[in-house]
């Protein structure tokens, strides 16, 4: 006999289903964790990207709905059970950008700033790059990367060179943004080697990036897992990366624990990519699982070791997020 809407049995049918993904994140909230979790209190459920400000003593995290806060981390902080949730103090809310996301976020140590990305998440009509002091959260300047009459596109990462410019991934339309040092946009990088052949591997494009030391950045492609190298000295010529040992299909956030090694955001959680002749070829050589349905995003490093944000904070009316340590 077919179930009807609203009987009785569909009702009981409709609730063991919704039941089951509530009991398995039940599980996996009450499971004690493998490795370190830096846990934190909010007032958003959504955080994108978090970085480890090494001289500030603190994370920084950026705001879905907008905005960037702090979560100092005490000189007496010894992990271990019983860990204290630290607390968020947000450090920047531009009213003038109200509607759109913080995203992606680079510290620039050198020169006392804080590098965020800025987008329209919905309607993809509005990309910036915004730099702030680290020690006042003045805005130094806000770069229109894409407004209404341009092409829809997405900023979503960041990553900045050694002369101070900044590379802003395009994850809708798979191109790069270059940004000069006090803000001035100068040149735009499209390769077609960005744009895989099928169509729903552009969904979601260019995401992570990182600048690597001897000249060149690193970017990864979500959708389709692809690996690029682009040559800065060399008039930003791109390669594709051999990437053999696994795939890295839904990549996200990237950070360089040494040269030579490469982590991975993105679920599963995080994947440890290393390479031995210079970004040419590379090879999955470890993979971590931490809380999947939290959602890994970014990837920081932290006095040596690897930390994995996490999208999605639980709880209420305190939200409680996820900064987890990654062990490969």
């Amino acid at each position: 006999m077919p179930l009807r809407f609203c009987s009785p049995r569909f009702l009981v049918f409709v609730f063991l289903i919704s039941a089951i993904p509530i009991a398995y994140i039940i599980s996996e909230e009450r499971a004690v964790p493998a490795t370190h979790v830096f846990h934190y209190h909010s007032t958003g459920f959504f955080r994108e990207c978090a970085k480890w400000d090494d001289q500030g003593r603190r994370f920084l995290v950026s705001f879905l709905e907008g905005g960037v806060g702090e979560i100092l981390v005490p000189d007496d902080y010894a992990p271990g059970p019983g860990d204290v949730v630290l607390k968020e103090v947000t450090v920047v809310k531009d009213f003038d950008l109200a509607g759109n996301s913080s995203l992606g976020i680079a510290v620039d140590r050198l020169r006392n700033r804080l590098l965020v990305v800025v987008a329209d998440l919905l309607g993809n009509r509005y990309s910036g790059l915004a730099a702030y002091d680290l020690s006042s959260w003045k805005r130094l300047f806000l770069t229109r990367l894409s407004g209404p009459s341009d092409e829809k596109s997405f900023a979503d990462d960041v990553a900045i060179d050694a002369d101070g410019n900044a590379y802003v991934t395009d994850a809708k339309a798979s191109k790069i943004w270059k940004v000069g040092a006090h803000g001035e946009l100068l040149s735009i990088i499209r390769n077609p080697l960005f744009t895989p052949r099928q169509w729903y591997k552009t969904l979601v494009a260019l995401n992570g990036i990182v600048y690597h030391p001897d000249g060149y950045l690193i970017v990864i492609h979500t959708f389709s897992g692809n690996l690029f190298k682009i040559d800065l000295a060399k008039g930003h010529e791109v390669k594709l990366i051999e990437v053999v040992g696994g795939t890295l299909v839904f990549g996200d956030g990237l950070d360089l624990i040494s040269p030579t090694k490469l982590v991975v955001a993105g679920n599963p959680s995080g994947r440890l990519v290393e390479s031995s002749d210079g970004w040419e070829t590379a090879s999955v050589v470890a993979k971590f699982k931490g809380p999947i349905h939290r959602l890994s995003t970014a990837a920081t490093v932290k006095d040596g070791k690897v930390y994995l944000n996490h999208l999605v904070g639980m709880g209420y009316p305190k939200k409680t997020h996820a900064l987890v340590e990654a062990v490969f």
